[in-house]
């Protein structure tokens, strides 16, 4: 049976202020096999919680040992918000109505 290639995923997660740093959250992230880039970007702050999006592109990546890999560090996972999958990237087109 043929793997699914999931070439895009799309994650919001929460970290404590202090532990970890997004360093060490984007070292956890790139030894991830398959992962060849990625972005984190902060999107909120409150007293206790930083709320990042995090963007990562590659091969066949496999969600559950990125998953792992982030709450490895200490940070949770909350959802996907987008998955793209398939021999080539397809980006959303917006809908008008």
């Amino acid at each position: 049976m043929k793997s699914l290639n999931v070439r895009r995923l799309v994650l919001d997660v929460d970290k404590a202020i202090v532990k970890p740093s997004i360093p060490e959250l984007a070292a956890a992230v790139d030894r991830c096999e398959g992962v060849q880039g990625f972005n984190i970007t902060v999107s909120e702050i409150d007293i206790e919680t930083v709320g990042m999006d995090i963007t990562i592109e590659g091969e066949y990546l496999d969600y559950e040992v990125i998953v792992k890999a982030i709450e490895n560090v200490g940070a949770v996972v909350h959802s996907i918000d987008e998955i793209v999958c398939g021999e080539r990237m397809v980006e959303r087109i917006a809908r008008t109505r």
